[in-house]
């Protein structure tokens, strides 16, 4: 996981989740895999705490608390997706702390996973993180590998 100088690099998009970040298209869900909502990332994650990978304003919060969409300041549209199949636990081992309309920092605290409650209902926690306004951006270069939430990016993108 390389490391950025946040002053000199623009256009990243950080880690969420401390974990592994591995390309899109090995993602376990086909939706994902096959870039049907967006290029990006997947992270299997090794803690439970999922971090705002950009600044922005929140678009999107799920009623079931597993995903969240995030507009940047450059209109970029970013979505947090926490787990596979995940929807179908109602909100169930997610706690959420952030609301629609709210404005978020890299790092701010999205929501909480309970691995247990996932583990017992056998839902996947890995978390893709996608550019879903595919039309006007993309991805230039990827950064996989072990990242920390926060500190890592997991991806740069420009303006097409």
């Amino acid at each position: 996981m390389k490391e950025m100088d946040m002053e000199k690099e623009k256009n990243l998009v950080f880690a969420t989740q401390d974990g592994d970040v591995k390309a899109i298209e090995e993602m376990n869900d086909p939706v994902f895999a096959q870039k049907a909502l967006g290029d990006g990332v997947c992270i299997v994650p090794s803690d439970n705490n999922v971090y705002s990978p950009i600044k922005g304003k929140l678009a999107v919060v799920a009623d079931t608390k597993h995903a969240y969409g995030i507009i940047g300041e450059d209109e970029l549209e970013v979505m947090i997706h926490v787990g596979i199949d995940s929807v179908e636990l109602d909100g169930r081992g997610i706690t959420s702390y952030v609301s629609v309309e709210e404005n978020v920092e890299v790092g701010t605290l999205l929501c909480s996973i309970d691995f247990d409650v996932f583990k017992k209902e056998n839902i996947s926690t890995e978390t893709a993180v996608v550019i879903t306004n595919k039309d006007r951006f993309e991805i230039v270069s990827k950064n996989l590998g072990l990242a920390k939430a926060k500190e890592n990016y997991i991806f740069q993108y420009k303006r097409k």
